[in-house]
């Protein structure tokens, strides 16, 4: 199914909000931490050895344009909740990026089956403007959810704007439902379930 309002484009349109940081592989780590068990830390050549899934889904950009049919590579977001043990209270996902940008999304979505921490597209590395190192893709919500260059999983059971949601944009960004924007007078608690037009 095609989501509303979204038109398909052949190529990726790179965005950097923050601008491209620099990345050295042999420090960088990706942390799971918040109300978990026990705090985690990955480095590249161990997240590449977990790799679990591979499929194909659309990307798809808030401002309107997809990509069809993008391969992922990564690991299951809920596999490493389970190796964190996430705490019940959990409610939110922070993903923290290196050049500190941030997105939020509610559990269920990060813990969804095809959410990823991606390593991976279309058979190969992802490239710095895409995200290397890693990069979570959640192929059911907007794209800005998915933070390039991903250094930590943050669970939390409050929530808390990242860097699109601080200026307006929706707390969970479905893409079939067109969340688009936030909802005046949603509350956190209970999430609307309306599309966003």
């Amino acid at each position: 199914m095609d989501p509303p309002n979204q038109h398909y484009v052949k190529k990726f349109i790179y965005y950097a909000a923050l601008g491209v940081p620099r990345v050295d592989i042999s420090s960088w780590r990706l942390r799971v931490s918040g109300l978990v068990e026990r705090p985690s830390e990955f480095t590249y050549e161990e997240l590449e050895r977990m790799i679990d899934t591979r499929y194909v889904r659309g990307f798809h950009c808030v401002t309107g344009w997809s990509v069809k049919d993008v391969e992922w590579e990564g690991v299951k977001i809920r596999r490493l909740a389970e190796l964190a043990g996430v705490s019940k209270e959990a409610k939110w996902v922070l993903f923290k990026s290196l050049d500190g940008y941030g997105s939020v999304v509610p559990i269920e979505d990060a813990l969804h089956e095809d959410s990823v921490i991606a390593l991976r597209i279309n058979g190969r590395r992802l490239e710095l403007k895409e995200g290397f190192p890693a990069r979570p893709i959640i192929p059911h919500l907007y794209a800005w959810k998915s933070a390039k260059w991903l250094t930590e999983i943050e669970f939390r059971k409050d929530y808390v704007d990242g860097f699109w949601e601080e200026r307006g944009y929706h707390e969970r960004g479905n893409v079939f439902l067109e969340e688009r924007f936030k909802n005046e007078g949603m509350s956190h608690e209970g999430m609307s379930r309306r599309p966003i037009l």
